[in-house]
């Protein structure tokens, strides 16, 4: 990992931690107060958002070590383990939403929100977006999914407080709306859980290349190589974090020499280097 990345990373990461433990404390108190569940319930969200800051810091430390001997291409998959980590965390974060509310109708409770409770869920939709939009902006200089997860967790954040928000206002009219705006709240993190499980699961397990990148590489090959017959077939992508790796088979004239075919496909590899930032390796095969 490069250090400009890991230092944006870091930053990301303790900024977050500290903000949101401000917010859990703040939150926590207005919740108790006024006896809601939906802000108590976004109080111990934002509190989960510095659990998954230290993720981000943990994951940005252990992916950041060079290659070794046990891992010759490096530690940046801990940045999708990582990711996982988050997914899970606002999966278990849902569930205890849902659980709380469902009973908050059972027991037909109403809570008594306060001018206390309307300013801290104002200030923590506009920071929660103001975090949202700079993990996002730290995730398109780095690349890194985890800070990308982080970016969805703080903006779910946002999205309940919207809803706390939309409580505090209707709750004079309608003694459910805090047990349904907690219900709401666990959904927007269900789904938040996995769009991160989606997109940091499928790098783990392996991919398969898309039809694009396919023909790509094979129009790049024959450009090269000058070969309107050569054939790039059993393409396998190996993804490391920010870091790939690509193998593919090349099919050549049998009338060419081993030293003919790896030449070119030397070169074809170094363009594929330079234009996609991945490592390819090819294996030479002969059409007959």
């Amino acid at each position: 990992m490069k250090k400009e990345h890991k230092n944006i990373s870091y930053r990301e990461g303790w900024l977050s931690i500290g903000i949101n433990i401000a917010l859990f404390i703040f939150k926590y108190v207005a919740g108790t107060l006024s006896g809601s569940i939906a802000i108590i319930a976004d109080a111990w969200h934002s509190l989960s958002d510095s659990i998954t800051s230290i993720v981000v810091i943990v994951g940005t430390k252990v992916s950041g070590k060079p290659p070794d001997r046990e891992h010759p291409f490096g530690h940046e998959r801990a940045t999708l383990i990582s990711s996982i980590v988050i997914g899970v965390l606002l999966f278990v974060v849902a569930f205890g939403f849902l659980e709380g509310s469902i009973k908050k109708l059972v027991y037909r409770e109403r809570a008594s929100y306060t001018y206390f409770s309307l300013y801290i869920v104002l200030v923590s939709i506009l920071v929660k977006e103001l975090l949202a939009q700079y993990a996002m902006y730290a995730y398109k200089k780095t690349g890194l999914e985890m800070l990308k997860a982080d970016a969805w967790h703080h903006r779910s954040d946002a999205l309940s407080s919207s809803i706390v928000l939309m409580s505090i206002l209707l709750g004079k009219m309608f003694w459910w709306i805090d047990g349904v705006a907690g219900i709401v709240i666990s959904l927007l993190l269900a789904h938040a859980g996995y769009e991160v499980f989606k997109s940091s699961v499928g790098p783990l397990l392996g991919e398969a290349p898309n039809k694009e990148l396919i023909y790509y590489i094979s129009n790049l090959s024959k450009e090269v190589s000058d070969l309107k017959t050569l054939y790039a077939h059993h393409f396998h992508i190996h993804n490391y974090g920010t870091h790939k790796e690509l193998t593919f088979h090349l099919k050549f004239p049998d009338n060419m020499t081993i030293k003919e075919c790896h030449d070119i496909a030397t070169k074809i590899e170094s363009k594929i280097k330079e234009e996609l930032g991945m490592e390819a390796t090819i294996h030479l095969e002969s059409f007959s």
